[in-house]
């Protein structure tokens, strides 16, 4: 195994470990609150590809067209 590979499960271990202990060590509740925020993620997502769909830019899109032209 590389190094990268054994700091990048080190992070996961963190993240796990660090989620955990938000839930006061309640593994029930730990993956019901990382559930939950995954579908949150996956509506936003939803919105996001269907706005780009239909021609709109989200506005931290915008901003950022905004602050690269004015630059040049």
């Amino acid at each position: 195994m590389s190094a990268t590979a054994l700091l990048d499960n080190s992070h996961y271990e963190q993240a796990c470990d660090q989620a955990i202990a938000m839930c006061d060590g309640n593994l029930r509740s730990t993956i019901k609150a990382l559930i939950m925020a995954n579908e949150y993620l996956e509506a936003e997502l939803e919105e996001l590809q269907a706005a780009i769909s239909a021609g709109c830019i989200p506005e931290t899109a915008r901003s950022k067209v905004r602050g690269n032209s004015s630059a040049a």
